[in-house]
């Protein structure tokens, strides 16, 4: 990356991309909560897909209505994986559907982008449990291994720390619960319109990853994606041969598509899309988007994301997250719901370094986190200074700007203090 390059990169050193980022992450904070609340027995996987992807193009559709050639929307389509099923399930209407029982273990992750900064989130949880009656088993372990797996790494991916630290504790956690995290998986670097940025942290690595993966310290201003995925059992997941629905497009390859509904197809896709992965399911003609992205993923246009499965009678949780690396700490914008009372595991991390990693606050320095608030809320503070402005900048009106501001830095000020 040449100097101009980098000087032009705008980072969350700048408080309004500060800003972007919480108001993608208030959507995807509501968008789960959306999906999740329906994600009942009887429910079709299809139906909730739709209702996340729907809800966050609405709420995205309400912001900064005056900027008609910002981009925003949908970061990644909502997926709802079950029991073994990995990630990236996310159907068509001609796909058999997949509804809800009790007693599945529900994956949902989705992605939400405004100007293209990205908020990303998961959240897995077992449909029919009630702290009344708890979950016990495996399917509990998985479940508590990948929520502290999670919680080590949000004090763990801070400035100065590397990513082989976040591997080795994914790595202890996991087999305190007797589980596995699912071998190769990468959490990402974010950047404006880059959901795959170099930098990564990976998960089990084999041997030979473990030689290949290039071994990065975390700094000041970075943004990351973290993606903790842990099974029951070995940790090798699979492409079963099921339908691909999710890709993203690849700026670095270029080919003269021959085909008419090809070229038809990505042309759109480079229009509504850009960088961000997105689901056939949003195009009008589905027929012809499937046969569009034949030749476009053939020729690696397009990047697909796979359907991937562990073994049959296995079953995986997942939890992801997005931290904007501040200044005065780490600030994790997107939010979790797990509830720590509703699964029960026998199991519990042994190792001492960890668990008081677990214990320790996550919470950023109290005395520098009053000077970064007073700048981070210079935008409630616009509103009440100068109206106008901030009603042509967003396209709203002033009550309806002031709610989301409010709510996108209360959303994340309420998630570094719940530790």
């Amino acid at each position: 990356m040449s100097g101009d390059e980098e000087t032009q990169e705008q980072t969350i050193a700048d408080d309004l991309v500060v800003t972007k980022y919480k108001m993608g992450a208030e959507i995807a904070n509501q968008a789960l909560k959306t999906v999740v609340a329906a994600a009942t027995a009887g429910t079709s996987v299809l139906s909730l897909c739709e209702k996340g992807d729907a809800f966050i193009v609405a709420e995205t559709g309400k912001i900064f209505k005056k900027e008609k050639e910002m981009k925003k929307g949908i970061a990644f389509p909502t997926c709802v994986s079950v029991n073994n099923c990995v990630c990236h399930y996310s159907p068509l209407k001609s796909d058999p559907d997949v509804v809800l029982k009790d007693g599945d273990l529900i994956k949902v992750d989705l992605g939400v982008h405004v100007d293209g900064f990205i908020s990303n989130v998961a959240h897995s949880f077992v449909v029919g449990v009630t702290k009344d009656n708890p979950l016990t088993g495996r399917k509990a372990d998985v479940l508590k291994a990948a929520h502290l797996c999670a919680e080590a790494a949000l004090r763990l991916v801070k400035p100065g720390n590397q990513n082989a630290q976040v591997t080795e504790a994914w790595n202890k956690i996991a087999k305190s619960f007797k589980c596995s995290p699912i071998e190769g998986m990468l959490s990402h670097q974010l950047k404006q319109h880059v959901i795959d940025g170099e930098k990564t942290i990976i998960q089990n690595p084999t041997d030979q990853q473990k030689k290949d993966h290039e071994k990065a310290e975390f700094e000041v201003h970075e943004v990351y994606a973290v993606d903790v995925l842990v099974s029951t059992g070995e940790g090798k997941a699979k492409d079963g041969g099921q339908r691909t629905t999710v890709y993203k497009r690849e700026p670095s390859k270029v080919y003269g598509l021959k085909m008419k509904t090809s070229r038809a197809f990505f042309s759109e896709v480079e229009r509504r899309f850009d960088t961000m992965p997105f689901t056939l399911r949003a195009f009008e003609d589905e027929a012809k988007a499937r046969l569009g992205v034949v030749e476009c993923a053939k020729h690696e246009l397009l990047q697909p994301f796979s359907v991937l499965h562990e073994k049959e009678g296995e079953v995986v949780a997942q939890f992801k997250f997005t931290v904007l690396l501040m200044a005065n700490g780490p600030l994790r914008i997107t939010s979790s719901l797990f509830e720590p009372e509703l699964y029960k595991s026998e199991h519990e991390v042994e190792d001492a370094e960890l668990k008081a990693l677990l214990q320790s606050s996550a919470s950023r320095k109290t005395q520098k986190k009053k000077k970064k608030k007073a700048s981070v809320t210079s935008l409630p503070d616009l509103i009440l200074m100068d109206k106008q402005n901030v009603v042509l900048m967003f396209g709203f009106s002033v009550a309806q700007a002031s709610k989301t501001v409010e709510n996108a830095t209360g959303q994340a000020m309420e998630t570094e203090d719940a530790e």
